[in-house]
């Protein structure tokens, strides 16, 4: 508990002059395009939950794994801040991602998918992914620190449940920090959280959900608590990609067509939008619990993960985000 409540203080403090200085010094999602906001707001805000996440971790960790996980987790978030300042372009932001993931993997970091050599590149890949997810899914007020806090609060209650009392305190500090910048990046936002917080949170969140699903345990395991745990963020690219490939779009242009944009057509608003999807990563977590705990089989969790997830994909692209003229809805930067 001291965790949760030292991140959250230190993280409502420290957004405080990291946003005086992404003023003072121009670094601000300016209003535009498919963006909604009315005035430049500055977007370092990842800074602010990284400050607040390292030093619970780093005085409380002693296990290598959980190290070796801050350690790429705060290279992922140095990446994404020199995108923040000055873009990378895909290609050197992917190969730096990628290598900074491969450290961490060859540290121990793997799910046991296959139980051969295979487990490094797929977790690899996995991680890589999955962090650009997350920051694919920081698009609207409030909705991935909410996800966050959600999804650390019950990754900490799925290491208690299976004895990883030290694999929790990373997802524990995750949860407090984004709470405490939560007090300002809630709706309407202050702050945003930039490519330096949501690949933090992505590869913090992916990383910590390997360290408490790498046992052999049955068939099935690693791949239906993965999925659970990192669900929401899952289903947002799944329906984004697919949603672009039919409209003729670039998979790397902004939009307003991600799962939030589309809650928002059927009538959410942006708190209840942001805490609906929390609550959904909550449950979901909860079910990957189940796994851990062993009172859910793997590969029925792992079969109603895939099939709700196809479901709510195809569903979703019901919703039309793409209608001439349509003006944004919230601010929209992926």
């Amino acid at each position: 508990m001291g965790t949760v409540v030292s991140a959250a203080a230190i993280g409502t403090a420290a957004t405080v002059p990291v946003r005086r200085f992404a003023l003072w010094s121009r670094l601000t999602d300016r209003p535009g395009g498919h963006k909604a906001h009315q005035r430049p707001t500055p977007y370092l805000g990842g800074l602010a939950i990284l400050i607040a996440t390292l030093p619970p971790v780093a005085f409380l960790a002693d296990d290598p794994a959980v190290r070796a996980v801050l350690l790429g987790a705060t290279a992922l978030a140095l990446v994404g801040l020199i995108d923040d300042i000055r873009p990378l372009g895909p290609v050197p932001r992917l190969l730096a991602e990628t290598l900074a993931t491969l450290a961490v993997v060859l540290n121990g970091v793997r799910a046991p998918v296959t139980g051969t050599w295979l487990d490094i590149p797929l977790t690899t890949v996995w991680i890589v992914v999955v962090a650009n997810s997350y920051n694919l899914l920081d698009n609207m007020d409030g909705v991935l620190g909410a996800v966050a806090v959600a999804t650390g609060g019950m990754l900490a209650v799925v290491a208690s449940v299976i004895g990883e009392y030290e694999a929790a305190i990373i997802p524990l500090a995750l949860a407090g920090a984004c709470a405490g910048f939560l007090v300002h990046n809630w709706t309407p936002a202050r702050i945003f959280m930039g490519d330096c917080g949501s690949l933090f949170i992505g590869f913090a969140i992916a990383c910590s959900a390997v360290l408490l699903f790498d046992g052999p345990g049955d068939l099935g395991l690693a791949p239906a608590g993965l999925l659970l745990v990192t669900f929401v963020a899952t289903v947002d690219t799944c329906v984004v990609l697919v949603s672009r490939r039919k409209a003729g779009r670039s998979p790397f242009s902004g939009g307003t067509d991600h799962v939030t944009h589309r809650l928002r057509l059927l009538g959410l608003s942006v708190s209840h939008t942001a805490l609906a999807l929390a609550a959904a990563s909550a449950l979901t977590c909860a079910l990957a619990c189940a796994v851990a705990a062993q009172a859910l089989p793997p590969l029925l969790a792992l079969a109603l993960a895939v099939g709700s997830g196809l479901v709510l994909v195809v569903l979703l692209q019901g919703v039309d985000a793409y209608p001439a003229a349509r003006p944004a809805l919230q601010p929209s930067r992926r």
